[in-house]
This record gives C-alpha cells, structure tokens and sequence, in this order.
C-alpha cells in the first residue's frame, strides 16, 4: 500500500513533468522536481529514467482521456461525444510525438502496445451509442477510426490547424445518411 504523501508526490511529479515537457521537451529531470516542489531523490525513486517519466506522462494522459467517455455520452449525442473525444486525443498524440526524442523505439512500441486496447474500447464505446441511437453507421469499425485519426495529429497546425476540419470529414462519413 502506497502512503498518501507518496501517492501526492508522484501525482505532482506527473503534473509538473506534463506541463514542462509541454512548453519544452528538453526539459531537465531536476527542473521537473523543482517545478513539483519534490527533492531530485523523490523524483528518481518514482521515475528512476527520463523515459520511465515520459511514458508515465503518456500514460497518465490516455487514461485521463479514456476516462472522459461516459461523461461525454452523458452530456452530448454521441457524435459530438466522439469529436471532443477525438480533438483530445489527437492533442495528445501531437504531444507524445512532440517527446518523440525523449522516448527509445521501444518506449513508442510499448506506449503503443499499452494504450491500444484501453483506446479501441472507448472508441467502440462511442461508436456504439452512436450505433444504438442510429446517428453513427452500423458498419463503423473503433480500429478504422483510430487508423484514420491517426492521421489527425500529422496534418498541418500552422498557419491553420487542418485537423478540425479533417476529424469533420471523417465523422461526415460515420454518419448515417436517411
């Protein structure tokens, strides 16, 4: 069982360490502890690798964004759901791309290979209230939409973000047409 200061320190540690990277990817490990108000200690006994952070980091992020399914469902039709749903998760590619040095092959194979399963439930969990309330096709598949937004967090952010209006046409084709 893990203390609650302990417990409070890693979640600061986490916070601090998305903000940080955020704004600079090159950010220090002992920066991100001075950034969570931790000694450099605390910080290696909870991340003990720069890397073993940033996939926390990551991880942390997908499970935020899995989390918001059911509140999204509660408070929208479903195809909106999926396009705030979507916009989150294409921001949080950009950023795991964006730490894309910080991160060995095999740490991008294994944020991969973690967060694929916990994402394609929560797009089959949107695409489903869609399916029931007859606004999304029958036949939308969670692992083509993933394929598809994958694309998303590519396209070109400057001088205007493409994404929004390509996640537009995508959701476009997804709904059924009477």
């Amino acid at each position: 069982m893990v203390r609650s200061d302990a417990r409070e320190n890693r979640a600061r540690i986490l916070a601090a360490a998305r903000e940080a990277l955020a704004a600079d990817g090159s950010t220090s490990m002992n920066q991100i502890a001075q950034r969570a108000g931790v000694g450099a200690g605390t910080l290696y006994r909870n991340f003990p690798t720069r890397e073993s952070l940033v996939l926390a980091v990551y991880q942390d992020e997908v499970a935020r964004i899995i989390a918001t399914v059911p509140d999204l469902l509660a408070q929208m039709p479903p195809l909106e759901a999926l396009r705030h749903w979507a916009t989150d998760l294409v921001e949080a590619m950009r950023r795991k791309h964006g730490l894309g040095d910080a991160l060995s092959p095999g740490a991008h194979q294994a944020i991969s290979e973690q967060s694929y399963g916990p994402v394609i439930a929560a797009i089959t969990e949107l695409l489903d209230a869609g399916k029931k309330d007859e606004s999304i096709r029958v036949d939308a598949d969670p692992g083509d939409f993933l394929q598809l937004t994958g694309a998303l967090w590519r396209a070109a952010s400057s001088p205007e973000d493409r994404a929004p209006h390509m996640l537009a046409l995508i959701l476009d084709g997804l709904r059924t047409h009477r």
